[in-house]
């Protein structure tokens, strides 16, 4: 299981740094590198809130459109046969294969 947390909609990975005795944050799913720290859980939640807030208001100053973390859609390749299987599970489960993905994607992404 991942360490993560959320704000705004952004996750970030957070990992220990012994070395520094300081919890670390990434953001994840967005190409500028947003990163930030706390000795504490409570700071890290209110540096996490700040580096994405610093994010967004630098993005209004600059004139550019944000980066949104995940639209939602998401397009894959896959070989025929992984195709025509992934349909008859949906359909043997009674759901679409939007629905069926949808949900194996929720169960193996959270655990």
């Amino acid at each position: 299981m991942m360490n993560s947390m959320i704000y705004k909609g952004y996750t970030a990975r957070v990992e220990f740094d012994p070395r520094d005795d300081i919890f670390v944050g990434h953001v994840l799913g967005v190409k500028e590198s947003i990163t930030f720290h706390g000795e504490t859980v409570s700071e890290l939640h209110t540096d996490f809130a700040a580096a994405i807030e610093h994010y967004l208001a630098d993005c209004v100053a600059t004139g550019r459109a944000p980066q949104k973390p995940a639209s939602g859609r998401l397009m894959l390749r896959v070989p025929p046969e992984i195709h025509a299987a992934a349909v008859r599970a949906a359909t043997g489960c009674g759901k679409s294969l939007n629905q069926w993905a949808a949900e194996v994607f929720a169960k193996e992404a959270t655990n």
